[in-house]
């Protein structure tokens, strides 16, 4: 949960926020255009996945603005990615996390923007533009909070979880592997499900409406790097299915594998033993 707090006086946050205020407008113009109906242009990718007008628009509006602040180079989704394997320090972006729910008209996608040094995500800014939320890392201290519409600053305060919940995306009812993990979590303890797209989810553990986080179907690192180090920051964490934090730009593939993200020790120990039952099972 967040408490009201004081504008922050960190000059990376003071910098950064006015770009993403301005490309949450962004997307939330682009949204409306879209929901209205008319002229959308809509691609797709060699993989088959969606790729928007809002996607192109909003990645060369943060390019632009970050290169004008930083001497960093800037790792996108939607970007050249062939000499990141040489970066130490870069900036690490997905400028529409969840495209296939701003198709379906779900306003569940995000911002995500990170800092990366050496392996390690040490700067996050995670935003839900329909909502106006922008929530904050910083490189010290505990996560931050600002609504675009209020203009008020919130900081991050730890609550006990009373009922369980488990984030899952909207397409999980396609993957067995989700049945077979809520099943074998069913055995432990009581839970109930949330389901939402893109990075949203670990905004939601942050909003203490998500404690566990299973993921069997593919991301990348853009998806997750924000996100990790949030909940990291709050003491809970993501891991690969063998309990080993990711790291980023340390492989030829930008392709994650499967992982759980939890949001405290005790989550932790919950959600992994439910996988290793469902994994026992098989």
């Amino acid at each position: 949960m967040f408490k009201t707090t004081a504008t922050p006086q960190d000059p990376t946050i003071l910098q950064l926020m006015p770009i993403v205020t301005q490309a949450c407008e962004i997307l939330r113009e682009e949204y409306r255009q879209y929901c209205v109906g008319g002229d959308f242009n809509i691609a797709h990718k060699s993989d088959q996945s969606p790729v928007t007008q809002a996607d192109y628009r909003v990645n060369a509006y943060i390019f632009e603005q970050l290169s004008q602040i930083s001497d960093l180079p800037i790792l996108s989704e939607e970007g050249e990615q062939d000499f990141r394997r040489q970066w130490i320090e870069f900036w690490l972006l997905d400028p529409l996390d969840g495209t296939k729910e701003f198709l379906h008209q779900r306003p569940e996608f995000t911002i995500n923007l990170s800092k990366v040094s050496g392996a390690h995500t040490v700067f996050a800014i995670l935003a839900i533009p329909c909502t106006g939320d922008v929530y904050v890392c910083p490189e010290q201290g505990m996560p931050l909070k600002y609504n675009i519409d209020s203009k008020q600053w919130s900081a991050y305060t730890a609550k006990t979880t009373e009922q369980i919940h488990v984030g899952l995306s909207q397409s999980s009812q396609r993957k067995p592997q989700y049945a077979e993990y809520l099943q074998a979590l069913s055995q432990l303890s009581d839970y109930e499900v949330f389901k939402a797209g893109s990075a949203y989810k670990f905004c939601m553990m942050l909003e203490d409406r998500v404690d566990i986080y299973p993921r069997f179907h593919p991301t990348c690192e853009w998806d997750t790097s924000a996100g990790q180090c949030l909940i990291e920051r709050i003491g809970g964490g993501l891991v690969d299915f063998k309990g080993r934090a990711f790291v980023y730009n340390q492989r030829e593939t930008l392709l994650n594998g499967g992982f759980i993200a939890f949001k405290d020790d005790n989550m932790k120990k919950l959600a992994l033993q439910a996988l290793e039952l469902m994994q026992n099972s098989d």
